[in-house]
């Protein structure tokens, strides 16, 4: 399926699922290399930057939030970026993506010579997608929510599976934007070395890099609260087991003495 939304002095070309075709007809519009045409053509499974002087680009994975709850999973996006073009390709629906083709799409038929340049669109793509993760971070806060009130009503047995999954998806958070830090300082140095992007680009990358960074940031404060909310889980649920085994002690005794009690009285 391709997206074709056309701006001031460029293009934005989204393709999803791409056929051959589609590709082989967007490679041909623009100065893209064989190594690149290859890359599009199907998934890659770890980050990768390459480029020249006409365009750069870069594989991509972002965090999302899977089918089942407590699920995170990777989706990869490829950027193509010239001069006067971006290129995004992905194997499956990007969700952010698809709300920002239909914001557009509005915008097109409502505003008129709206001035949007391939620096700007770039950085909205962007910010649309590093929104989107902090909504993902943000639904997992929920969960941590009423997991908490859970485990403070008496069910600390039943939270520990569902901290634990807490903690796997912010781990997978960590790792996935871990993965992306080195390949964008890269893709962005490789745009602004080259002059593929006009001069003000530096400062907008500048602007991505500071969102990526506070998206980490964002994620690592909210994995410490949910390492200290397993703590305390833990805690509760040792303060409760020692209750009980005072109890079972006390009832023990009891029966106990009641025990001897009789037998020295059928005794006596």
């Amino acid at each position: 399926m391709l997206f074709r939304y056309e701006y001031q002095g460029g293009v934005w070309i989204d393709l999803e699922q791409p056929s051959a075709d589609e590709l082989r007809d967007v490679v041909s519009e623009f100065p893209i290399s064989k190594r690149i045409e290859t890359e599009l053509l199907s998934p890659s499974p770890s980050p990768l930057v390459v480029g020249d002087t006409a365009n750069a680009f870069i594989v991509m994975h972002f965090p999302t939030q899977g089918v089942k709850n407590g699920e995170t999973k990777n989706q990869e996006i490829d950027f193509v970026v010239g001069k006067h073009f971006i290129i995004t390709t992905h194997y499956e629906v990007i969700a952010p993506l698809h709300r920002l083709k239909k914001l557009l799409e509005t915008r097109s038929v409502v505003v008129q010579d709206e001035f949007i340049t391939t620096d700007i669109l770039l950085e909205i793509i962007f910010m649309h997608l590093y929104a989107s993760v902090r909504d993902h971070v943000n639904h997992i806060v929920s969960r941590m929510t009423d997991v908490e009130l859970q485990m403070f009503d008496g069910s600390g047995r039943k939270t520990v599976r569902s901290i634990s999954n807490i903690n796997r998806e912010f781990l997978h958070l960590k790792s996935a934007l871990a993965n992306q830090e080195e390949p964008l300082h890269h893709f962005f140095e490789m745009i602004v070395k080259n002059n593929i992007l006009d001069t003000s680009f530096g400062e907008r990358s500048e602007h991505i890099l500071s969102e990526q960074a506070q998206v980490v940031r964002f994620v690592e404060t909210h994995h410490a609260i949910a390492l200290e909310l397993r703590e305390t889980n833990v805690a509760l649920l040792e303060l409760r087991q020692n209750e009980t085994m005072k109890i079972l002690t006390i009832v023990i005794f009891g029966v106990e003495l009641i025990a001897l009690v009789f037998s020295l009285h059928l005794l006596f």
